[in-house]
């Protein structure tokens, strides 16, 4: 990955944290998109002194110009793009009955629509340096889960999304790929309102709903994404691939 270029969102924590962390620390030039700057400036030092280049670069993006921004400045900066993480995401609680249609949007454009234009944006970058995409799903895209409706039908979309690009974008060389993480310790649930105590009580509790016995932690899944925007995958494409403890697997309880 020495002297490749990467996008990385979602990179001011959990996994997109944990993956920017990883191409740097193996020679990669990343830019590292997040809304905190204080956050991306941690990161930073994380890094410091690793084989690759990190530059940060604030964005909200439910805005599509600052997505545009975003892939245009990481282009004129560094002369081309290699790969492509969709990371960033959120999750809010909610039913059939009880979601509104706002927050059921809001869901949709932050973890599918982004995720979509983003795509859409780097395709021509990537088909010229024979590229690839590794996005950020969840095993709520392959199952389903009560109380958070929403969040798994944008996973479940990005997952077909995922296979649909990687049919469109084969005959490029443009590989796409997704992950399909369990329960990871990471900032997403008590951003969407979770206590700290109310946190770790479910993290407890997922130790008996994932077959391995214990929750994933971000630099696992980045270890994942990591192989798969390499060479060593060259061979794959379309797949969703869990890393999950084995939760997939099991009945919902």
């Amino acid at each position: 990955m020495k002297g490749k270029v990467v996008i990385v969102t979602g990179a001011s924590s959990g996994i997109g944290r944990a993956t920017a962390a990883k191409f740097v620390s193996e020679g990669a030039k990343v830019v590292a998109a997040g809304r905190s700057e204080s956050a991306l400036g941690g990161l930073r030092s994380d890094v410091a002194g690793a084989d690759g280049e990190l530059k940060i670069h604030l964005a909200d993006l439910r805005e599509q110009t600052q997505v545009e921004r975003l892939v245009s400045g990481a282009v004129e900066h560094f002369g081309r793009l290699d790969v492509l993480v969709n990371s960033a995401g959120i999750i809010a609680n909610g039913t059939i009955e009880n979601t509104d249609a706002e927050n059921f949007d809001k869901m949709m454009d932050i973890n599918l629509r982004t995720v979509f234009l983003l795509m859409q944006l780097c395709s021509p970058h990537l088909e010229k340096t024979a590229g690839n995409i590794v996005n950020v799903s969840s095993v709520a895209g392959t199952r389903a889960f009560p109380n958070v409706l929403a969040y798994c039908v944008s996973k479940a979309a990005v997952d077909q999304l995922t296979r649909c690009a990687a049919l469109e974008l084969a005959e490029k060389k443009v590989r796409v790929n997704a992950v399909n993480p369990g329960v990871v310790v990471t900032e997403l649930h008590k951003r969407s309102g979770m206590e700290e105590e109310q946190y770790e009580s479910f993290l407890e509790h997922s130790k008996s709903t994932h077959p391995l016995g214990r929750v994933g932690e971000p630099s696992e899944v980045a270890e994942l994404i990591y192989f798969l925007a390499s060479e060593k995958a060259g061979w794959i494409t379309g797949g969703t691939f869990p890393i999950d403890g084995g939760r997939a697997q099991t009945c919902a309880r």
